[in-house]
């Protein structure tokens, strides 16, 4: 999936033909189009949730290869590190899908529905700077390159917990809308 493409009109122009052509039926159109904007946020988070597990996959690699090379040193963040991506991976992954409940007893306006999938649009960007620092840590450790493990070790931290700073605003995100 292009990460930079809009899924909610990915979904929408994956609808089949009896689908489009019920969406033109007066108070029909609104329900499917939330039912698409429900799907659009599995989607995402479901992306995210795989990318997040790959991006500590070979962060455990990493682990794996310091440790087989002993460097102690580093090995106590790069365990912290792990545990912080498991908690921000099953948060995204435990999170309501499609805001369900929400669209039940609540009228949302369509651009409240918007901006709520841009939000996690927004997300994409943060995880994929993350998988890509855990990536070049990654390929770092396993050409024997520990000088900087410290540093990247840092880094990857940062980022996470912006993710999981920016993550957490999506419940505001939904409050307001509410």
């Amino acid at each position: 999936m292009n990460e930079k493409k809009d899924v909610y009109e990915k979904v929408k122009s994956e609808m089949r033909l009896s689908e489009r052509i019920l969406a033109e039926l007066p108070g029909f159109r609104g329900y499917k189009e939330k039912e698409l904007r429900r799907e659009a946020d599995k989607l995402i988070r479901n992306h995210l949730y795989r990318r997040l597990v790959e991006a500590k996959n070979d962060v455990k690699d990493a682990f794996q290869e310091l440790s087989e090379n002993r460097r102690y040193e580093v090995l106590n963040d790069v365990d912290k590190l792990v545990m912080k991506f498991d908690r921000i991976a099953e948060k995204i992954n435990h999170a309501s899908y499609g805001y369900a409940g929400f669209f039940d007893a609540v009228k949302i306006e369509e651009n409240d529905l918007d901006r709520m999938i841009k939000f996690d649009n927004a997300l994409l960007e943060q995880v994929k700077e993350i998988t890509e620092a855990a990536t070049a840590f990654k390929k770092e450790t396993l050409e024997r390159k520990y000088e900087k493990a410290k540093e990247r070790v840092q880094k990857l931290r940062a980022l996470v917990e912006e993710l999981e700073r920016t993550f957490d605003q999506r419940a505001e995100t939904i409050r307001e809308v509410m």
